[in-house]
C-alpha cells in the first residue's frame, strides 16, 4: 500500500518514525495540487463578486482544462507531459496561481527546489490568501531544511480563512517537526490532523507509532487498531500492532496479527523480523 502511493521520488527525506511517513509526502502534495485546481481564488471577505464559469475568460478556461490534463499526467508519473501541461495552462492565463502551485509542485518532483520555490513565490504573489501555495512553500522549506521557515509558512496555511487542508497541513507540519527532533510537538499536531480527519492513516500510524516509544501502550494500541480495521493495513502497521500486543502480554493478539502478516505479507521484512524474535529491531 505504501508503495502504491510513493509516487513522489522523496525516500531520502523518510523521518524516523517509519515509512507511512513517504505517505505524508505523496498525499500532502498530490492533494494539494487537487484542491487547488478545484478552487479557484477565494474572494472571501474582500468585498469583490465571486468569479464564476460566466465571468472566466477564453483563456482562463483553456488554462483550466489544461491543469486537470496536467493532474491527471502527474498522477500517472508523466511528469515531463504534466510539466509542458503546466507551462501551457500558465501561457493560457498568465495570472492563475494554481498553475503556477501546479509547476511547483511538479518541480519539486523533478528535485528542482530552486525552480519549486520561484513557482511558489510567484503563485502566492498573485493570490496572497492561497494557503495551498503557503502550506506546499512550508513543505518544500522543510525539506531544505529551513524549519522557521518552514513554521511560518504552515501557519500562515492554517490561518487563511479559505484554506480547507488543515489536516494535511497539520500532518505536514508533525514531519517537519520530528525532521527537527521535536517529537512531542510532532505528537500534538498528529493530534490535531487526527481530530480533523480520523479516518487518515498517517496520523493515525504517527501517533501508535510516538506513543508505542513513549510506552504509552494503551493509547497507541487505540490507534493502531483503528488504522489495521481498514483497507490502510499493511505490513508496517501490522508488526507494530504486533509489538504493541506483545507488551501488553495479549498472546492472542499476537497470534491473530502474525498470522495476518504471513497470509497478506509473507515476504515483507516485518514478517522476516516476527520470524527472527526481532521485535526490538
Amino acid at each position: 500500500m505504501i508503495n502504491a502511493m510513493d509516487s513522489l521520488k522523496f525516500s531520502k527525506y523518510l523521518c524516523q518514525i517509519g515509512r507511512y511517513c513517504l505517505r505524508v509526502l505523496s498525499c500532502v502534495l498530490i492533494l494539494n495540487v487537487a484542491v487547488g485546481c478545484a478552487n479557484p481564488n477565494s474572494n472571501a471577505s474582500t468585498g469583490v463578486d465571486l468569479t464564476t464559469a460566466s465571468d472566466e475568460t477564453d483563456g482562463q478556461k483553456r488554462a483550466k482544462i489544461r491543469l486537470e490534463l496536467a493532474v491527471g499526467y502527474l498522477d500517472q508519473g508523466q511528469t515531463n507531459i504534466a510539466l509542458d501541461e503546466a507551462k501551457l495552462a500558465i501561457a493560457a492565463d498568465p495570472r492563475s496561481a494554481d498553475a503556477f502551485n501546479l509547476r511547483g509542485l511538479i518541480y519539486m518532483r523533478l528535485d528542482d527546489f530552486g525552480l519549486a520555490r520561484d513557482s511558489f513565490n510567484r503563485g502566492i504573489a498573485l493570490n496572497p490568501r492561497d494557503g495551498n501555495i503557503m502550506h506546499n512553500l512550508g513543505w518544500l522549506a522543510c525539506l531544505e531544511s529551513r524549519y522557521a521557515e518552514a513554521a511560518l509558512n504552515f501557519d500562515k496555511a492554517l490561518a487563511s480563512p479559505s484554506y480547507a487542508g488543515q489536516a494535511k497541513t497539520f500532518l505536514a507540519r508533525g514531519v517537519c517537526l520530528l525532521r527537527f527532533g521535536d517529537a512531542r510537538q510532532a505528537e500534538n499536531n498528529f493530534l490535531h490532523a487526527f481530530e480533523l480527519d480520523a479516518s487518515n492513516p498517517i496520523a493515525a500510524f504517527n501517533l501508535a507509532n510516538l506513543l508505542y516509544k513513549r510506552n504509552d501502550l494503551v493509547r497507541s494500541q487505540f490507534y493502531i487498531r483503528r488504522l489495521n480495521s481498514n483497507d490502510y493495513a499493511n505490513a508496517e502497521s501490522l508488526w507494530l500492532a504486533t509489538k504493541i500486543e506483545k507488551k501488553l502480554g495479549n498472546t492472542q493478539g499476537v497470534l491473530q496479527l502474525t498470522d495476518r502478516l504471513r497470509k497478506q505479507f509473507p515476504t515483507s521484512r516485518e514478517f522476516g523480523l516476527f520470524e527472527r524474535g526481532a521485535f526490538d529491531e
